[in-house]
């Protein structure tokens, strides 16, 4: 009977989740409530950053595919509403067929597809290779697409393209901060549901034993390329997803987002908060973000003070801070 009653009963790790989906829910009206608006903008940015980083956990914690060059989608994804957004404003269609758009689903669904299509052929090239060569050459393509845009002055070329009109849609008011984190915040619980669901496929089982020891699978009879390719544009997907919502908050697209230091941040979020895990990215993202607001305002030379706290959290927390988490709370 007991053992029936405990088997109806919540996990203590589902309660976790739910109380913890409840406050990120309740934050803007905390944070009114604390006469700290600016936080909400703060959350946001953490909530964009966390679907950038799954996206990457997924290529990298899930496939063993260590790229260095997510910022190539994360940027494109931005330049796809801010592309659109220019031909929208200047009444001219983009290569004269493409109609300029700020519907909010036009223009994510654009920066999914254009992360798609670039994930499918940078990943096509780069998954013959693997180890540093694979590394060095999607650090290569995202450097490649870096100085394209920087050459593109009729977007703003180094100085990047002012968005004046953030995405619209029915029903929301995205110039509202709250009203853009929720839709931050549900896209983002519902991308960690989608990778939730993958990796506990037969997909994602394949991809998991690809990065465990793709020799094996071969002996199999299974060709780990197509999942690893699949896997590869999924998480370009993701990426290139959270590049245009970053740009509907910030209201400004420029070539850094594509730079290489970019994918070095999230490979850091994934680092800080756990390889492989679903919330360690999440948690990773927060962190970073986080420490970055608070150190900034304390002293301009607050990278000085970050790199010691990352280090020791790598030293000293093996497995990121969801192992930190699972060792410090109960069982």
């Amino acid at each position: 009977m007991r053992s029936r009653l405990r088997a109806r009963l919540p996990s203590r790790d589902a309660v976790a989740l739910a109380l913890l989906l409840a406050l990120a829910i309740a934050l803007p009206w905390l944070a009114e409530a604390l006469g700290s608006p600016a936080s909400i903008g703060l959350a946001t940015r953490i909530a964009i950053y966390a679907i950038a980083a799954s996206a990457l956990n997924l290529a990298l914690g899930q496939g063993g595919m260590v790229s260095f060059g997510h910022a190539a989608f994360f940027g494109l994804g931005g330049y796809a509403v801010g592309i659109l957004y220019a031909h929208w404003s200047w009444q001219e269609p983009l290569l004269g067929l493409i109609p300029g758009s700020v519907s909010l689903p036009v223009t994510l669904l654009a920066a999914v597809g254009l992360g798609g299509v670039a994930a499918a052929v940078i990943g096509a090239l780069s998954l013959r290779t693997s180890g540093v060569p694979f590394i060095m050459i999607t650090l290569a393509f995202a450097q490649m697409l870096f100085f394209l845009f920087v050459s593109l002055k009729a977007y703003g070329g180094d100085d990047g393209l002012s968005v004046r009109r953030q995405g619209e849609f029915p029903g929301l008011s995205l110039r509202d901060p709250a009203q853009l984190y929720w839709l931050c915040l549900g896209l983002l619980v519902a991308w960690l549901a989608l990778l939730r669901r993958v990796t506990r496929s037969r997909f994602g089982q394949v991809l998991g034993a690809a990065r465990q020891s793709e020799r094996r699978l071969r002996a199999l009879g299974v060709t780990p390329y197509p999942y690893k390719l699949v896997g590869f544009i999924l998480s370009g997907m993701g990426a290139a997803l959270a590049g245009a919502l970053m740009v509907n908050q910030a209201r400004f697209v420029s070539p850094d987002m594509l730079h290489w230091t970019k994918s070095g941040e999230l490979m850091i979020m994934v680092i800080l908060g756990g390889v492989g895990t679903l919330l360690g990215p999440v948690f990773g993202a927060a962190a970073l973000v986080g420490l970055e607001s608070l150190l900034s305002s304390w002293t301009e030379h607050w990278q000085v003070i970050l790199g010691p706290i990352l280090l020791l959290v790598v030293l000293f927390a093996r497995g990121g801070l969801m192992a930190l988490l699972r060792r410090a709370l109960p069982a």
